[in-house]
């Protein structure tokens, strides 16, 4: 365990979050070009709900495991404005992740459409078949997707710039 860095289950727990993200809006945009009806949608739908149910999950892993084991102090050459950039990226990360797929969730519960989470336990559904929540839910998952997007252009722009930098930052998440 590298004592500067991330746990080892903190970058796995990472880069499967950042895989399963970068798999769901792939995923979105192929899966909302289908024709509608169960028949074709059903499966890329459950599919899609199930990533964010369990990125939920993961997000909690994560950030539990951050509380207990810090991964250390950031390098002395980063300037005071880019701790906090990064401390806020994170952040908003974090929350972004959260709202989209309770959002996401909730959409869902009101659509109409359950939810069996990994094809075998039936999640509740916490509302009814209402189009105008159902509308609301789907609009803020919609603008907290492209939020989070954002945030994660940020994001992969900072690992980029410290990865050119070679100042350690980096070679805290790959765990070398």
């Amino acid at each position: 365990m590298n004592a500067q860095g991330y746990s080892f289950g903190a970058v796995i727990l990472h880069w499967l979050m950042a895989v399963s993200i970068l798999f769901l809006f792939a995923e979105s945009w192929w899966m909302m070009s289908l024709p509608w009806g169960e028949a074709v949608r059903g499966f890329p739908f459950q599919l899609h709900k199930n990533l964010g149910l369990t990125l939920i999950l993961v997000v909690g892993l994560l950030l539990y495991i951050r509380w207990k084991r810090s991964p250390g102090k950031l390098p002395q050459t980063m300037s005071g404005w880019m701790k906090t950039a990064a401390m806020a990226d994170h952040i908003l990360l974090y929350a972004l992740i959260l709202a989209v797929c309770v959002s996401g969730y909730l959409s869902s519960s009101y659509s109409g459409w359950g939810t069996t989470l990994w094809w075998l336990i039936e999640l509740p559904n916490w509302g009814y078949e209402n189009d105008e929540l159902n509308e609301l839910y789907s609009d803020i998952h919609i603008y907290t997707c492209w939020a989070l997007l954002a945030v994660l252009a940020a994001h992969i722009s900072g690992a980029l710039y410290h990865a050119f930098r070679r100042d350690g930052v980096v070679r805290r998440m790959l765990h070398l």
